[in-house]
């Protein structure tokens, strides 16, 4: 058998899905155990891309997750060229009927609502769709009276729908002022990437604003930027830590630190709830 047959016989016997290619060093690693080490490259420390389903996943107490509105799905309000046609293939490609996935669920056996945006579905641009259901996921947050919780990634507004996607911004901002008025918690978590108009929006209110280790992040694309103003960027200007050094999100930090890291804030947010509840309006601690 020559080196040729050879090579291509032990491509044919190894099994589709067992590897995977890191998108930023190259190494070929271990589908197992890059899962076990939640997406997150052993070699050079690289966050993976997340379908909104796997950061449920990890996010979640297992079993905990109901989905809400799942039969939501965008209209054509322009009649765009092919616009439909592309709503039925990314649908067929990620498995979503949108950009976003929002249900009820705990984390860390704290009550909260949970919005997912998902990159995989028309790079997780906000149109009609995705608005109605953040606004949804929002009101519910204040019918149970608990946080909401979300982790957002987006190419910005869905330009087939124009100014109806722009008015999302509107709309979302402002679910997100009376959820505000109400004293209820609004934790953010931006992860790659995030831009243009969710993260001028709602992405950028939280009380809490985190973002993951190495996701881009800002309102315009740096090769936007430097095509439109024939300029070339310091490097990592669109990072999670350039914006964190920057006061526009109040922690950076690894996927794995993440989940403890919601926990214990939901826990202090639940126990600081719970502290105000006891005080009367004179100031005496209620018996």
């Amino acid at each position: 058998m020559s080196e040729q047959q050879a090579n291509k016989a032990g491509q044919e016997s190894v099994p589709d899905g067992l590897w995977t290619k890191c998108r930023k060093c190259g190494e070929m690693l271990y589908q197992r155990e890059l899962e076990e080490n939640l997406y997150v490259c052993q070699r050079c420390g690289d966050h993976a891309r997340l379908s909104a389903r796997q950061r449920i996943a990890i996010t979640a107490d297992e079993g905990s997750f109901r989905e809400r509105d799942q039969a939501i799905r965008s209209a054509d309000p322009l009649g765009f060229p092919g616009y439909r046609e592309k709503l039925v293939d990314y649908e067929e490609r990620s498995g979503l009927p949108e950009a976003m996935v929002w249900g009820e669920c705990t984390i860390g056996g704290q009550p909260v609502v949970l919005v997912v945006m998902d990159f995989g579905f028309m790079g997780g641009s906000m149109g009609a769709a995705v608005g109605e259901k953040f606004a949804r996921a929002a009101e519910a947050a204040m019918a149970r009276r608990v946080p909401l919780v979300a982790f957002t990634c987006s190419g910005g507004a869905r330009m087939q729908e124009g100014i109806v996607s722009l008015m999302q911004m509107a709309k979302t901002s402002a679910v997100v002022a009376r959820l505000k008025k109400q004293g209820l918690p609004y934790i953010t978590v931006a992860t790659d990437p995030l831009t243009a108009g969710v993260f001028a929006s709602f992405a950028s209110l939280g009380d809490i604003a985190i973002a993951e280790e190495g996701a881009l992040v800002g309102f315009t694309g740096p090769r936007v930027i430097e095509a439109a103003f024939k300029v070339k960027l310091p490097p990592g200007t669109h990072t999670a830590e350039f914006q964190h050094q920057r006061g526009m999100v109040d922690a950076v930090v690894s996927r794995r630190e993440l989940r403890p890291l919601l926990e214990r804030a939901l826990k202090l947010l639940a126990g600081s709830k719970a502290a105000q509840s006891t005080v009367e309006p004179g100031g005496d601690t209620a018996t």
